[in-house]
């Protein structure tokens, strides 16, 4: 039909569809709309130029069911005619189920929409793959890309970082706009008996493909291999990298003399089936995926795929599957008992140059790799970084810790490895030349004395990193009315230097103004400054036990926040970390709310500007942005005000 009469559309412009096309009689084509030549408009489309117009659907492309297409009056982009529309679809694209293309909006020749994914003032180069359930906005999408599943592109930079289409992808993209082709011109003969006839003649048995047939983007199945292994292997593969496998016996391993398997295959699904074959020739021994970087020659990945008595979960291997990994591989590598290398490791990481990182996880966080990050190893003697990560090893017991060697120029990690699990106590000895092993006790739950401290592993933590970087301790304190006028008052001075004596004092700090905001200090005495300023204690808040235990197995206390007032969560002690985090990186920290059914329709709300950068004020806005929405969604928001992008969201509080 027509475009209505508007004030800004007055000439009541009509759809001008080709004669070969087919437009299916339940969906709806409203005013100044091109279809080219065998272009599919399937049931259920909605495409209006009646606000933003013109349209152009190229030839050959199709438009699948519950796709909506429509623009803003405001907003055109440059077609490849030279001329000005609001939505611009280019030859031999797809644009799958229940995608929304709002323009102003562009999308090249030879490209893939995928489910539910949304375009929106945004041009998307010719060739490019979007996967499902992605948006793409306020960007420009370069040629050949490949945006994978649940996707969010909303500056340039994600945009240029996105990997290129596999040669495998563009055989998808190509494989469903022939059979959209196909499905165009069969709605067209559905009602010509003599057209059916000879369709049916061209589809003899004879001519059908047969079921071992590929066309490239078929199921790859009966494969010993899980998710995870098939999702390192395309990042790896996306990331130009090659393909190695190696393997070892149980006396090998310990020996690390590991023995090279034959990996001929480049493409994936080759890699895929060879990498199944290995596994199955080497059923109980250790088998190592690895992954070489062929510029700089180096390892960039290696993880352990298979261990004896373990059998990888066989899935279907679906190249729909496009689950992110990290470059990485962040494939949880152990180290294994008595190995005798973490000291070498870390002397390694420190001679490199490279950062020190620990992240640690309970059972539950392990399995869905949600990591927390303990405070990093800052210091470049071998002797030190062995001594705090002893420290770590002991409060984390019945954790889950991986060390993290982090290259600070290519802003990456270049190793990962799980150094302690629940059940062990790992403890590291050196010779004072960085030079050691690492041995393991089983915990003990019921010996040894416990650490007594009301502080949360998260404090004990900062006191232990503080104290041996050299800084000096102290602590504040205030009520509510001060906490309000940041007119904090100074505890008694803590002259220690002795990690006991020193959560010795937190507490006398913390036990004498109860029910009072109490907070932790690091002072860098030589520079006369703050490094470090923690809110240990607030009121009306309790400490929920965690257990994490010490050297002996004992437990000690893991603060998670409850507020006990009005019993709506505050903030937990990840949440925490991640203000931390944000702050020391020099971000600007913001919030947003939703109801749900704002939530719903992603219409998110900003709380009040939080224009500080303490610590302890941006902790107050975000606790009093909870506690005004109370019973709806709160997200933390990171930004980088020089970039001008969002760099962290993150949902923390629920109704």
């Amino acid at each position: 039909m027509a475009a209505p009469p508007t004030p800004w559309s007055k000439n009541l412009a009509e759809p001008k569809v080709d004669d070969s096309a087919y437009v299916h009689s339940f969906s709806n084509l409203i005013g100044d709309v091109k279809v080219g030549a065998n272009v599919l408009i399937a049931p259920g489309t909605s495409i209006r130029a009646d606000e933003g117009t013109p349209f152009h659907i190229g030839n050959g492309s199709n438009i699948q069911d519950g796709v909506v297409i429509h623009g803003l009056e405001q907003g055109r982009v440059k077609g490849d005619d030279d001329r000005d529309y609001s939505v611009w679809i280019g030859e031999d694209s797809c644009i799958t189920h229940l995608a929304l293309i709002h323009g102003p909006a562009y999308v090249g020749n030879n490209c893939f929409i995928g489910f539910r994914s949304t375009v929106f003032n945004a041009r998307v180069g010719d060739g490019c793959i979007v996967m499902m359930h992605a948006l793409i906005q306020d960007v420009e999408i370069p040629p050949g890309k490949y945006v994978p599943s649940g996707s969010v592109i909303t500056n340039q930079q994600q945009a240029d970082r996105l990997p290129d289409v596999q040669p495998e992808d563009r055989e998808f993209a190509a494989h469903v706009v022939h059979i959209n082709e196909a499905l165009a011109a069969g709605y067209h003969c559905a009602n010509n008996n003599a057209c059916i006839n000879a369709i049916r003649e061209e589809n003899t048995p004879e001519q059908k493909p047969t079921h071992n047939q590929t066309n490239g983007y078929q199921s790859v199945t009966n494969m010993s291999l899980n998710t995870d292994i098939i999702n390192q292997v395309r990042s790896l593969l996306r990331q130009g990298c090659t393909i190695g496998v190696e393997h070892a016996n149980t006396r090998r391993f310990k020996t690390k003399s590991w023995l090279s398997a034959s990996l001929n295959a480049t493409n994936e699904a080759g890699i895929l089936a060879e990498l199944g074959n290995i596994l199955n020739e080497c059923s109980g021994e250790y088998v190592r995926l690895i992954g070489v970087d062929p510029q700089a020659k180096r390892r960039i990945a290696e993880v352990i795929i298979q261990r004896p008595g373990e059998a990888p979960a066989p899935v279907q291997a679906s190249k729909g599957n496009t689950a992110k990994v990290n470059s990485n591989g962040n494939g949880h590598a152990p180290v294994s008992k008595g190995n005798g290398d973490l000291a070498s490791e870390i002397r390694s990481l420190i001679q490199g140059g490279y950062s020190i990182g620990v992240e640690y996880a309970d059972a539950r966080r392990f399995k869905t790799k949600s990591w927390l990050t303990a405070p990093s190893v800052k210091t470049n003697s071998v002797n030190e970084a062995i001594s705090t990560i002893q420290g770590y090893l002991a409060d984390l017991s019945g954790n889950y810790v991986q060390l993290v060697g982090v290259d600070p120029q290519a802003k990456r990690r270049v190793s990962q490895v799980i150094i302690q699990r629940p059940g062990e106590t790992a403890s590291i000895s050196s010779n004072g030349n960085g030079n050691g092993k690492v041995s393991y006790q089983p915990s003990r739950s019921n010996s040894g004395s416990a650490i007594n401290s009301s502080l949360s592993a998260e404090a004990i933590s900062q006191v232990r990193s503080l104290l041996s970087q050299g800084y000096q301790i102290a602590t504040e304190h205030a009520d509510i009315r001060r906490f309000k006028s940041k007119s904090w008052q100074s505890c008694s001075p803590i002259k220690a230097t002795s990690e006991s004596q020193v959560i010795s004092a937190l507490e006398a700090c913390v036990q004498d103004h109860a029910g009072e905001y109490v907070r932790l200090i690091g002072i860098d005495t030589n520079a006369k400054r703050r490094v470090l300023e923690m809110i240990i204690q607030r009121p009306g808040q309790t400490n929920q036990a965690t257990p994490v235990t010490n050297n002996n197995g004992n437990s000690t206390n893991v603060s998670a926040y409850t507020n006990t007032k009005n019993g709506s969560s505050s903030l937990d002690a990840n949440t925490l970390a991640q203000v931390r985090s944000l702050l020391s990186q020099g971000y600007r920290i913001g919030t947003e709310h939703a109801d749900v059914r704002r939530f719903k329709t992603k219409s998110w709300q900003s709380c009040s500007p939080i224009d500080s950068n303490n610590e302890s004020q941006v902790i107050s806005a975000l606790q009093g942005c909870l506690q005004e929405h109370n019973g709806e969604y709160v997200r933390l928001i990171g930004i980088d005000t020089q970039a001008k992008r969002r760099v962290l969201e993150a949902i923390i509080q629920r109704p």
